[in-house]
């Protein structure tokens, strides 16, 4: 007959099954229940003693159970969840919550239609001093990681908050493009506009051209991943 454990998890009590908490091998649970590693502690009732989220531990419960990730629709804590995960070495848990993770990303860029002296001869079509990145901090971060240039946010801390902050260290917007379809983003709408300056020879910069200022673009594209 399989035994029933009480469990103490950062306050919040649960009453689950043996064979649940080594459902998954391996894992710090697996480990500890099978006799692998020393036991856990017990407080002053009998319950194993876990020092950890409490309220979050359901979802690792329910993830052991039945091998699915079911979260509600106002759910806003799964980057806790995902550290919740790490520490009981559920790989399983830590891929869901990647492949769960639906939402939207902006990417914007100013650039300049450069034309050379004789028209439409040695053009150079575009440049783009910047490209502009806006939606959910820590989605922006786990599709651009280090590309990612965070130096213009003064919001550091909280990961579930919006931002139109973010840039990239590159300005190579195929690249950009690239890195979003690698973690199965597509477009779902473009926006563009153009104008057209009147910039005075005397209100350039030194090694600036004037046909260069005259005609400046600024381009959005709207980046989804369902869940």
């Amino acid at each position: 007959m399989d035994q029933v454990v009480d469990l103490n998890v950062g306050g919040v009590f649960y009453t689950t099954a043996a064979s649940t908490l080594v459902q998954a091998q391996p894992s710090l649970l697996a480990d500890r229940f099978s006799g692998r590693l020393d036991p856990l502690p017990k407080d002053s009732k009998g319950r194993y003693f876990i020092d950890r989220d409490g309220v979050l531990f359901r979802y690792v419960l329910d993830f052991l159970r039945d091998g699915k990730l079911s979260l509600p629709e106002s759910f806003r804590e799964k980057e806790r969840l995902r550290l919740e995960a790490a520490y009981y070495r559920l790989d399983g848990l830590t891929e869901r919550l990647r492949e769960q993770r639906p939402g939207y990303i902006t990417v914007g860029y100013r650039g300049t239609f450069a034309f050379g002296r004789d028209g439409l001869s040695d053009v150079n079509f575009r440049k783009i001093p910047r490209i502009l990145i806006c939606g959910r901090v820590q989605l922006c971060r786990d599709v651009f990681g280090d590309s990612l240039n965070e130096s213009r946010d003064p919001d550091h801390g909280d990961t579930d908050r919006y931002t139109a902050r973010f840039f990239l260290k590159h300005t190579s917007i195929e690249q950009a493009f690239d890195m979003l379809q690698e973690q199965g983003f597509y477009m779902a709408g473009s926006c563009g506009s153009g104008t057209a300056g009147g910039t005075s020879a005397a209100e350039l910069k030194p090694g600036v051209d004037s046909e260069e200022c005259r005609w400046n673009h600024y381009n959005e594209f709207v980046f989804v991943r369902d869940s």
